[in-house]
């Protein structure tokens, strides 16, 4: 597993100890304690993620977030700050920060949303991968496939984009919903506002509230400082509003309002606080049937829903099978000094035959441990466990009388042979007459 770098930025030596003692042991950490400092450790080490603090003498975050944004663009950056002024936050994000974290800060919250900007650096950079290799036929912002459903997913993208309706995207998990969502926010007049996204699944029901909408300070026990949500934070661009169909019945509502009235209120806030953010929304539940039984509000599924977008999984769109196949098989020979270079024609049939109900991440994952396990140039079908789910699937797709067969023969030679070829003994061990056991025998062929 890759250990992330992690650069920490901030004036206070204190900081820097405390950083230190938090985040060494688990990832490779960087300190700096100005600007200077920083842009050389960028320049000699690019980073993952930055820390980042606003109030530094000389430069400060905002200017050193300007200067690193446009020659960096690829690396993910974090501001942990003690201002209260809540328009350096929004100027950050608007600047390129993904997110934002007020000082004094939880351990665990910090710990929780670096481990969450890590995981999107991964799968945003793991599809820059694939947009290099394959950008000549098959990529379009980030997303592979030359299959005609893709293509008519990407036609889809182009025509909504331009658009300020809500979206709502629906697929198997695994498929790429955020990705879609993503390519959408880059079509759009706001690409270059924020795009934030919440995995409503992800956060407990008490804390969601607070994660959307913010909270004052002291409006409840451990809100020791405001703290804006993530409707604010996404102001003038794109919130992603991912696995929406878990949300609670109360917060469906709260959800409601503020799209109807574009207008957010922090947890233990006073007034409410207008917004300007375009909605998309993912999910892979059958809303229909979740509507049905009460457990979602029909008008926020029509508010939601008034762009729907189908994303097909990886069983309905099988010529990119191959494709992405073999672009993991170039990832993975990189990243641990393999040296395969070609995937063979069976196994590729078996890649393509199996229905991949993890989509292209369960794709990627047998990929990578077929690559971990085979020792040749070739990688044979051996070293891909689903060749044999494959092909015992197949089998329960036979002649039933044949199957039944082909096991009967199975047991009376495993009886066989513990018995010596003793036709009487193998017969009681099956519990058969020996007269059974001989016709049955002779019907299959045995001698």
């Amino acid at each position: 597993m890759k250990t992330y770098a992690i650069l920490a930025i901030d004036d206070e030596k204190d900081m820097l100890t405390t950083y230190e003692s938090i985040l060494k042991k688990k990832y490779q950490l960087s300190l700096a304690e100005n600007a200077s400092e920083a842009l050389t450790a960028i320049e000699n080490n690019e980073p993952d993620l930055l820390l980042l603090d606003l109030r530094m003498p000389e430069t400060d975050g905002l200017e050193l977030l300007k200067k690193i944004r446009p020659l960096y663009p690829e690396i993910d950056i974090i501001v942990v700050s003690a201002s209260k002024d809540i328009a350096d936050a929004v100027e950050a994000m608007k600047l390129g920060a993904i997110d934002y974290i007020s000082k004094p800060f939880e351990v665990s919250e910090l710990l929780i949303t670096i481990e969450k900007a890590l995981e999107k650096h991964a799968l945003i950079k793991e599809n820059y991968y694939l947009k290099e290799m394959l950008k000549e036929t098959t990529s379009y912002c980030n997303l592979i496939g030359q299959s005609q459903v893709m293509r008519r997913v990407f036609s889809t993208i182009e025509k909504v984009a331009p658009t300020e309706s809500t979206i709502l995207i629906h697929g198997e998990s695994g498929t790429g919903k955020e990705l879609v969502a993503r390519a959408i926010h880059q079509k759009s007049r706001r690409s270059d506002k924020p795009f934030v996204a919440v995995n409503c699944a992800a956060i407990p029901e008490n804390l969601l509230e607070s994660e959307l909408f913010g909270h004052e300070r002291g409006s409840f026990t451990g809100a020791h400082d405001r703290k804006l949500g993530k409707f604010e934070l996404a102001d003038e661009g794109t919130l992603f509003l991912d696995e929406i169909g878990c949300m609670s019945a109360a917060m469906q509502s709260k959800l409601l309002r503020v799209l109807e009235h574009k207008i957010i209120e922090r947890l233990g806030g006073e007034k409410g606080v207008k917004v300007d953010v375009r909605i998309i929304s993912a999910t892979n539940i059958d809303f229909q049937k979740s509507i049905d039984e009460g457990k979602f509000r029909a008008d926020l599924f029509y508010r939601l829903n008034v762009i729907p977008i189908e994303l097909p999984p990886l069983r309905e769109r099988k010529d990119d099978t191959r494709l992405l196949a073999e672009y993991f098989v170039k990832k993975f020979n990189k990243e641990l000094n393999k040296n395969i270079t070609s995937i063979a024609d069976a196994t590729l049939d078996d890649l393509v035959g199996y229905d991949w109900p993890g989509n292209v991440r369960e794709l990627q994952n047998i990929i990578e441990r077929a690559v971990v396990l085979s020792s040749g140039e070739t990688l044979e079908g051996l070293d891909l466990p689903i060749a044999k789910e494959k092909k015992r699937s197949a089998s329960s797709d036979a002649n039933l009388n044949s199957t039944l067969a082909e096991y009967e023969k199975e047991l009376i030679l495993e009886a066989l042979r513990a018995s010596k070829s003793n036709h009487s003994k193998a017969a009681r061990r099956l519990g058969i007459p020996r007269s059974t056991l001989n016709s049955r025998m002779e019907s299959l062929g045995l001698d």
